[in-house]
């Protein structure tokens, strides 16, 4: 994980938080869309050459500070971000009753 915040530049658009390589690909993403009155973490991709490295915990602790800046609640999907939350229970205050 050294670095890896200094390397990676995430970039934060509505309800998605992601990073492209010099060649535009995309590297590393989560997307939280709206559902009702919250959002849905329910896809994180992280490129096989970044795996590994704590970078699709990077990307929820992005998604997290995003949907909480929002003051939304938010359902997950994404079985990477249902395990995050499992073992981070610091981060668990966002997430809505299911």
């Amino acid at each position: 994980m050294e670095g890896n915040g200094d390397i990676l530049n995430f970039i934060h658009e509505s309800n998605r938080v992601y990073s492209l390589d010099e060649k535009n690909n995309i590297i590393a993403e989560i997307t939280f869309p709206p559902y009702g009155d919250c959002v849905v973490i329910n896809h994180t991709f992280v490129d096989d050459s970044l795996r590994g490295q704590g970078v699709a915990g990077m990307l929820v602790k992005e998604a997290y500070n995003e949907i909480k800046k929002a003051n939304k609640k938010a359902k997950v999907t994404c079985s990477y971000a249902i395990k995050f939350f499992e073992k981070n229970k610091e981060f668990a205050d966002i997430l809505s009753e299911i």
